[in-house]
């Protein structure tokens, strides 16, 4: 069962988070008239950052058709250095392989992070460790650190009462949703031994049960929700 459907509270909510994480010379001559999207994290090292190419999209779908919110239909393409960063109130990455920040890319995403913006990663069976010592350069001294289940991104629109559903094996053992935090708010929530990313694709690219794509909308969306209204 989930909670009430988002209302217009909620989209001012959003507009102050993108007000904030937006500065007055990149926002410019942006076109953000289509609705709220998420965007997707190109990074280097060599990983495939583009996998999963019909989860966002699905997302965005979702998101739309169950909630209030203006949302695109499309996912957007960022660099960290890409000055179009500071105008997506939420990013999205994922991959199999190495991540890479550049020196201007640490700063850029450390300065996204102070401006009010928001990281879902969702590793995809093999970027962990590379994403962590990224992560330790962006934010030194914010070490990632497990959410309780009672954690708000568990309950924002649907109820996770144990957290994080399972979608995928992989390593076998429970999924694990880390977050890392910024001055108290929470800046980077990493799904972790779960891939919601496959689970969110279309049917046939991974065969999974509906009720595991089910749970892994339903999981994204509250991860939607908890970055536009926190």
């Amino acid at each position: 069962m989930h909670r009430n459907p988002l209302t217009g509270s909620l989209l001012v909510l959003f507009l102050v988070l993108l007000a904030g994480a937006v500065s007055t010379e990149s926002c410019s001559g942006a076109d953000l008239t289509g609705g709220f999207t998420i965007a997707q994290l190109k990074y280097r090292g060599g990983g495939d950052w583009y996998a999963n190419p019909t989860a966002l999209p699905n997302l965005l779908a979702a998101v739309s058709s169950r909630t209030d919110l203006d949302v695109a239909e499309r996912p957007a393409t960022v660099a960290p250095d890409d000055d179009e960063l500071f105008l997506h109130p939420m990013i999205h990455m994922t991959g199999h392989g190495r991540v890479a920040f550049a020196a201007d890319e640490v700063a850029a995403l450390r300065e996204y992070f102070e401006r009010g913006g928001f990281l879902w990663a969702d590793d995809n069976y093999g970027m962990d460790r590379h994403f962590r010592a990224q992560l330790d350069r962006v934010l030194p001294g914010s070490p990632l650190v497990e959410l309780p289940f009672d954690h708000e991104i568990y309950h924002s629109f649907y109820e996770f009462p144990e957290g994080l559903p399972k979608i995928h094996e992989h390593d076998g053992g429970p999924p694990h949703g880390y977050g890392a935090f910024l001055d108290g708010r929470l800046v980077v929530f990493y799904s972790f031994n779960t891939d919601i990313g496959d689970g969110l694709e279309d049917a046939e690219v991974h065969n999974d049960p509906p009720e595991k794509h089910e749970a892994a909308l339903r999981m994204g969306i509250n991860i939607v929700v908890y970055a536009l209204s926190n």
